[in-house]
């Protein structure tokens, strides 16, 4: 893929964090999505490509835009096939009532390269570089913490678990609680909790749980830009989804997928602040129709990581 695409991805994820961040804390999530759903959709005709969208918003009969199977971009005869993973709001919630963290993202990868999966849940494990492939997702909570601490050369005491404050997960966070881990409790957002494993200033050493397998997804493509490790089980609601999935050629519905098994080859990944958080800082809008945008633009291939800060004029150019 032509590295000089990422700079045009990251157009894209600047419309839609700009779009949704109108909407920060007035406590409509489904608006504040469908802004930046809306601007998403209108940027990507502007780009070279020939995209099909893999993870998105839903199934065609559940989303109106940015649906699974849909065809983004201009698609000039000499553009390039790729698979497009795409969450135009990560953490719609955290956006509605100005919470921290809230992300546009997009991970990209050539065509079949990503894990074609409905949307149900997952259940993901994350780590840095530093402990790559050295936690096992089934594993126990004790055995996983204990793993990432003698990697780190830090004691059990000083490790920080990202759980999302679920019911489902009361048993894992006690079981870390009961060796002395420090666990940190997230209401949404678990894409950049699981970003946050690979970045050494973010405090945070492992994630563990069960959320969106379109989540997955895209923390597994961006965890793979940063050396980190990722692992995911599909865990699915019905017999329904087990059904699509079949269709989408999943046999095995309780195979354990590595990192390399939801993101194949080389990859790219794009995401823009929509609420101040560990990585980005969220949309500032400023006097004199400006706005401040802070992303972040990687790259599997090289390694590269580049943080991009822009002000936009929105009155010259308007990207909502």
């Amino acid at each position: 893929m032509d590295r000089n695409l990422a700079l045009e991805f990251v157009r894209i994820t600047e419309a839609a964090a700009i779009a949704s961040a109108r909407w920060m804390g007035r406590g409509n999530k489904e608006a504040a999505d469908q802004a930046a759903v809306d601007a998403m959709r209108r940027a990507f005709d502007s780009v070279d490509i020939n995209g099909t969208v893999v993870i998105g918003e839903g199934e065609r009969d559940e989303a109106p835009m940015l649906f699974i199977g849909e065809k983004v971009g201009r698609a000039p005869d000499w553009s390039p096939s790729v698979d497009i993973a795409l969450d135009p709001l990560e953490g719609t919630n955290l956006c509605a009532k100005g919470a921290p963290g809230a992300l546009a993202v997009i991970a990209i990868a050539q065509r079949g390269h990503f894990l074609h999966a409905p949307d149900t849940y997952m259940q993901k494990i994350a780590v840095g570089p530093a402990t790559k492939g050295l936690v096992d997702l089934d594993a126990t909570p004790e055995e996983n913490v204990r793993a990432v601490a003698a990697s780190l050369n830090k004691d059990v005491e000083d490790v920080t678990v990202v759980i999302m404050e679920r019911e489902r997960h009361l048993e894992i966070i006690e079981r870390c609680r009961s060796i002395g881990a420090r666990i940190q409790l997230i209401t949404d957002g678990d894409v950049s909790a699981c970003l946050a494993t690979a970045m050494p200033d973010s405090g945070i050493d492992l994630f563990l749980g069960v959320g969106g397998s379109p989540e997955g997804v895209i923390s597994a493509a961006a965890l793979k830009c940063l050396g980190g490790d990722f692992q995911g089980r599909l865990r699915f609601r019905n017999p329904d989804e087990v059904k699509r999935a079949k269709r989408m050629g999943i046999d095995d519905p309780d195979r354990r997928y590595s990192l390399e098994e939801l993101a194949k080859g080389d990859v790219m990944f794009c995401a823009t602040g929509v609420t101040t958080g560990a990585m980005l800082r969220g949309v500032r809008f400023m006097q004199h129709h400006r706005a401040s945008s802070h992303s972040v633009v990687m790259r599997s291939k090289s390694g590269t990581v580049r943080m991009i800060e822009a002000l936009h004029r929105l009155d010259r150019k308007p990207l909502v």
